[in-house]
């Protein structure tokens, strides 16, 4: 196809993400990824920074996931789950079943995060709608528990029931806030990650489930990392506090590791940074490596006991491509390349250098903070960014950085070379002063 003619269609038919479909931005089109660079059809190289909203842990095109991928496809490419089950879907639950606390051990295939979210939100209810004492606690479980409980400044997805524990506030969601089920809110920890402990963050916590814990199937959390609510760092303390709470009120607890999971903050799962182990975890993004979407949620086996002990045993949700086999055998194989690789070596050096190279604008005016954990490196601004005007900055200097709000910030595959993570940041650095200049 013509570029020129490529455009036109974009431009006039297809809407993109997060956009006004009669005021487009500026849109590049790709002509093929590879390593950790996307290539322009107009025969620029970008260095991508976002390993495409955080999935691309190995880069593109992949030898070891390109090969899983035409295998599988031989064989099938889909089979509906209902009734059937098959070789990738066992092979990976075996995959995640070694790689999850052992305590987390029933496995629910979903689509896209969002779903995964909705599925775990559906699991809390359905629990809860039992007329039986929780396992997990002395406190009884109700059928009148239906709401959840989170923390502002979080993201759980752009589907119904996620966005509602989306912040209603600061979030992107506002709009719908009126027709959304209505939840409670808990202020953000202050306590940052990697500094003291104030009890002070746990009390409103404490204050809710005191009163209100009859009404609450869940509290549902972003373990450490809020990604785009705000691509903040808390106390691993916090989560210690809230997992003792919601088991003395009988709340089950969820935590939505879409984005930090396989490895992104250092550990394979942000939940290994507290000792907490949820009752349900909803995992996506880095599972397939970025090859095709894929979620997982996964639940405690008291909480698919009490499912199945509900007045409807069945739990009622069935995605048409859950399981897809060639999902599940492309996120076999990105496992096996994961665990195969010094992974947690490359994600400590990525965390140094970012830290390194983004710490030089701590005293730039217009520059809030700078945070690192892990591969992910973030520089607050103190405004938001204009988005026509920084995208093609970054464009021209040679990288695909995408901020959001007043957050301009990375989180680059884990294969990144030294130099290619050099020249990244320091594209960051150079846009991000140039742009405060002017």
């Amino acid at each position: 196809m013509e570029l020129s003619h490529l455009k036109d269609i974009d431009r006039n038919h297809i809407w993109h993400p997060y956009t006004s479909i009669t005021n487009p931005p500026i849109i590049y089109p790709v002509s093929h990824a590879e390593g950790v660079y996307i290539h322009l059809a107009d025969g620029r190289k970008l260095i991508d920074g976002m390993s495409s909203w955080w999935c691309t842990i190995h880069g593109y095109n992949v030898p070891q996931l390109n090969e899983a991928a035409c295998k599988q496809i031989d064989k099938m490419s889909h089979v509906m789950f209902g009734g059937l089950t098959h070789e990738p879907a066992a092979q990976l639950a075996e995959r995640l079943l070694g790689l999850l606390p052992m305590q987390l051990n029933k496995i629910f295939f979903a689509d896209s995060g969002s779903i995964a979210v909705e599925v775990a939100m559906k699991m809390a209810i359905q629990f809860h709608a039992a007329h039986a004492s929780s396992p997990i606690s002395e406190a009884a479980s109700a059928p009148s528990r239906t709401k959840f409980a989170t923390i502002r400044s979080g993201y759980h997805g752009d589907t119904w029931h996620a966005m509602s524990v989306c912040d209603p506030v600061n979030g992107m969601h506002g709009l719908f806030g009126s027709s959304l089920p209505v939840q409670f809110f808990l202020p953000q920890p202050k306590s940052r990650f990697g500094h003291e402990f104030d009890p002070h963050d746990i009390e409103p916590l404490k204050s809710l489930l005191s009163e209100h814990s009859h009404e609450i199937a869940a509290l549902i959390l972003e373990p450490i990392v809020q990604g785009a609510g705000g691509m903040y760092f808390y106390s691993p303390e916090y989560l210690r506090a809230a997992a003792t709470l919601c088991k003395e009120h009988g709340v089950l607890l969820i935590f939505d590791e879409i984005a930090t999971g396989f490895g992104r903050t250092g550990r394979m799962f942000a939940l290994e940074h507290a000792q907490v182990v949820p009752d349900i975890i909803c995992i996506g993004k880095g599972l397939t490596g970025g090859y095709m979407t894929l979620s997982a949620t996964i639940a405690q086996e008291h909480v698919a006991q009490g499912i199945s002990q509900s007045p409807s045993p069945a739990f009622m949700h069935g995605p048409t491509f859950m399981a897809n086999p060639l999902a599940c055998a492309v996120a076999s194989a990105s496992i096996d390349l994961l665990l195969a690789s010094p992974w947690q070596d490359r994600v400590h050096n990525i965390a140094v250098a970012m830290l390194s190279h983004l710490s030089t604008l701590s005293n730039t005016k217009g520059v809030a903070c700078i945070r690192v954990l892990g591969a992910i490196g973030v520089v607050e601004l103190d405004e938001p960014v204009d988005m026509q005007r920084i995208q093609p900055m970054f464009v021209d200097a040679g990288v695909w950085i995408r901020p959001f709000g007043n957050l301009v910030y990375i989180m680059p595959a884990y294969v990144i070379t030294e130099d290619e993570l050099s020249r990244l940041c320091e594209a960051l650095v150079g846009v991000v002063r140039e742009y405060l200049q002017n």
